[in-house]
């Protein structure tokens, strides 16, 4: 029997051999996930001791499929276990004395850990920049450590978390005074007849697999669009609206946690709602929880084999006629399908000044959208070198926009910064 939901009591879905599901959707995992009551830090560490070890247990090498599965989740576990003791390690101080007890450096990584992922998520929704949100986060860690006397009650360690995180931010956004820009025209280079787009050269993507309890967040609230839409909204604004529409927070804890009154609370939401209506496109409705749907995969699996073909005119196919592609933090940026072919035409062309070499792609996601990672192999050359992560808004079967971004965060995403010649064949079997 494969069971009921442990959330809304739906029947559970079947999987076949391994592991059996405890919730029937990335929804209720978030929902059991935010709602149960957080056990004390001991008692989490101690549990999670406990589970490893069961699983290690309980690891069986046959089936290879329900071994990978187990391995995988154990892996998950290990690496949870790992954060907890390099934060543990990190807020060790020299002073033997301590002003909680029962509150020392492991029972209180255990106790926070477990919501660096929904933590790093809100950063990254504040700031638009994975780089930025990881520091964040790791200084809202430490933080909340130095101030851990201000936790008065265990139960509310998440609102008092984002408490920190959220006013980290707000601190950081002060200091950097980040505005969005437009696009110029760069000399020598033909960027099309369109509209300059919107400039974020701090843009940067979000890895879906970084933080696995962030499953369920909705595409609507993650994908790039919305993060660009949110960047011309004051941080203040900025925070009120992501507290209140996307994480759904009482207009009452919205305004606690930023020192505001629930009237100013309200306000600031009334202001920044018709700014992110007129920046976001008509089809947000239309968004769902879910990855990249079928139609987004096989337009990705397009994209990569034309690209690793070198094929201009199979390129040109799927975009569409006003495809945008920008280059963040590059100032570079093309609009319309004929001015995106006209410059990565020669790129692809051996006979070409501009040829740049032989790509191979890895297929991933990113901000719940289907994304490449390209590897280049220079003339001459026996590795295939990371250069590009691509990420796609794919509408009507069509590539609607290209986000490019530097090749440094491919790590966090799981991939390789080099590939071997060898792996051409299995390259294409991932794709």
């Amino acid at each position: 029997m494969a069971g009921d939901c442990a959330v809304c009591g739906k029947p559970l879905p079947r999987h076949g051999r391994g592991r059996g599901a405890v919730y029937c959707s990335g929804a209720c995992r978030q929902r059991a996930y935010r709602t149960r009551r957080s056990p004390s830090g001991e008692e989490a560490v101690t549990g999670l001791v406990a589970e490893i070890e069961r699983q290690v247990k309980g690891l069986a090498l046959r089936p290879p499929g329900t071994f990978y599965e187990d391995v995988s989740t154990l892996s998950t576990q290990v690496g949870r276990l790992r954060r907890i003791a390099r934060l543990a390690a990190e807020n060790v101080t020299p002073d033997a004395v301590t002003e909680s007890p029962g509150l020392d450096e492991i029972a209180f990584a255990g106790l926070v850990e477990p919501h660096r992922g929904e933590l790093r998520v809100h950063c990254y929704r504040m700031t638009g920049s994975y780089d930025d949100a990881d520091d964040l986060v790791q200084e809202t860690l430490l933080k909340a450590w130095r101030h851990r006397d201000d936790l008065e009650d265990l139960d509310s360690v998440r609102s008092w978390l984002y408490r920190v995180a959220t006013n980290a931010c707000l601190d950081f956004l002060r200091r950097a005074q980040r505005r969005p820009l437009q696009y110029e025209p760069v000399p020598g280079i033909d960027s099309g007849d369109g509209e300059p787009p919107a400039r974020f050269p701090w843009l940067q993507p979000y890895p879906d697999e970084a933080d696995p309890d962030v499953a369920a967040v909705s595409r609507e609230t993650i994908e790039l669009v919305f993060l660009a839409a949110i960047q011309f909204l004051p941080p203040r604004q900025r925070a009120v609206l992501i507290l209140r529409d996307v994480l759904d927070w009482p207009a009452d804890e919205t305004a606690k946690l930023l020192g505001m009154t629930v009237p100013a609370v309200n306000s600031a939401l009334q202001r920044a709602r018709p700014t992110l209506r007129e920046r976001l496109p008509g089809r947000r409705a239309d968004w769902s929880l879910g990855q990249a749907g079928a139609e987004e995969r096989e337009t990705l699996r397009r994209y990569m084999a034309a690209a690793e073909h070198a094929d201009v005119s199979a390129m040109a196919e799927l975009l569409s006629a006003d495809a945008v592609l920008t280059m963040p933090p590059n100032p570079v940026w093309f609009t319309g399908r004929d001015a995106i072919i006209r410059q990565v035409g020669p790129v692809f062309d051996p006979g070409s000044p501009r040829y740049f070499g032989e790509w191979r792609y890895l297929p991933t996601s990113a901000n719940r959208m289907p994304a490449a990672a390209g590897y280049v192999r220079r003339p001459g050359t026996a590795v295939y070198r990371a250069q590009l992560l691509d990420v796609l808004r794919v509408e009507n079967g069509h590539v609607a926009e290209i986000t490019t971004f530097e090749p440094h965060l491919l790590p966090a995403f799981g991939l390789p910064l080099t590939l071997p010649m060898s792996d051409r064949a299995g390259v294409r079997r991932r794709g």
